[in-house]
């Protein structure tokens, strides 16, 4: 074999390990993931809804300065105790009981403190709860150990989402995040208003997507109500927030966020792929136009089996 064909065949190899590299990254950019805790992480996860986001300045900008603040404070306070009130500098002790002005200054200060903290905090509860107009539904059903999902909206299809264990990510050869990855992950457009129904089938679990500033219960024979907006496209992960048996750490929720368009497409796959639930397809709280809370609208229905 001649040097120059050595040479050619060399450059084409780099060529396609670079194509390679490339198609990767571009696949890698498309499902960036971002709704998960990183090594040496401070803080919370990135936002990516405009409730996580006012979560976020809540507990950055208002609670975490308090608490310094406070933790300071009471600091200071022991280490005067310490140094200018022990037996060797004040051999007798006061007789003082009362003083009215600090009396009323411990009492005013931390009434202060707290409404300083409700009014945000009120705000926020406020927004979470008082559900817009939604684009779409879907439905989250909690069970031991494992979430279930209806999407309404879209021809009332239904799957389970379990745990990829380790024994199952070598045995597919797939790289998984551990304790986080599910079998199927939960496909949501972005710059759309998600109305959640959380339910569940057995026990109380909580839904929980740190990066969309969502927690609620899922409760046996109720259905409680949330709703976001994804700005991001990307992959976001949660898990079960609530102490609910022994395989509580092993029920994981993965959201894909994708564009309109690729939603679409994975629709018409998940439609032939998924089983469809008996019930009638209709949403269970209809939207409201007058601006009246969304919660008092919602009626109760049988989990999806």
């Amino acid at each position: 074999m001649s040097l120059k064909r050595v040479l050619a065949q060399a450059a084409a190899a780099v060529g396609a390990f670079s194509w390679g590299l490339f198609a990767a990254g571009a696949a890698f950019a498309q499902e960036e993931v971002i709704g998960i805790a990183h090594d040496k992480q401070l803080g919370m996860q990135p936002p990516v809804t405009s409730l996580a986001d006012e979560l976020e300045f809540i507990h950055n900008w208002i609670l975490t300065p308090i608490i310094f603040v406070i933790a300071i404070f009471v600091m200071i306070l022991l280490l005067i105790v310490i140094f200018r009130f022990n037996e060797k500098k004040n051999p007798v002790p006061s007789k003082v009981t009362h003083n009215t002005m600090l009396e009323v200054a411990w009492t005013g200060i931390p009434v202060l403190i707290l409404v300083l903290i409700a009014i945000p905090s009120f705000r926020l509860l406020y927004n979470q709860l008082e559900i817009p107009k939604p684009d779409m539904t879907i439905k989250a059903i909690g069970h031991q150990w494992y979430w279930s999902y209806v999407y309404p909206d879209n021809g009332n299809f239904t799957f389970d989402a379990r745990m990829v264990t380790a024994e199952e990510s070598v045995a597919k050869e797939k790289n998984v995040i551990r304790l986080l990855d599910t079998d199927e992950a939960v496909v949501l457009p972005i710059h759309k208003n998600i109305r959640i129904q959380i339910t569940s089938e057995d026990v109380i679990h909580s839904w929980t997507i740190p990066s969309f500033g969502i927690k609620h219960d899922a409760v046996p024979g109720r259905i409680n109500e949330s709703w976001f907006n994804i700005e991001k496209p990307g992959i976001y992960y949660g898990q079960c927030s609530e102490l609910c048996g022994i395989q509580h750490a092993y029920m994981p929720i993965k959201v894909r966020a994708v564009t309109q368009e690729d939603y679409d497409a994975w629709v018409k796959e998940a439609q032939g792929k998924f089983d469809k639930v008996e019930a009638p397809a209709a949403s269970i709280a209809p939207a409201k136009t007058d601006g009246s809370s969304q919660l008092a609208s919602a009626t109760q229905v049988q989990p999806a089996k």
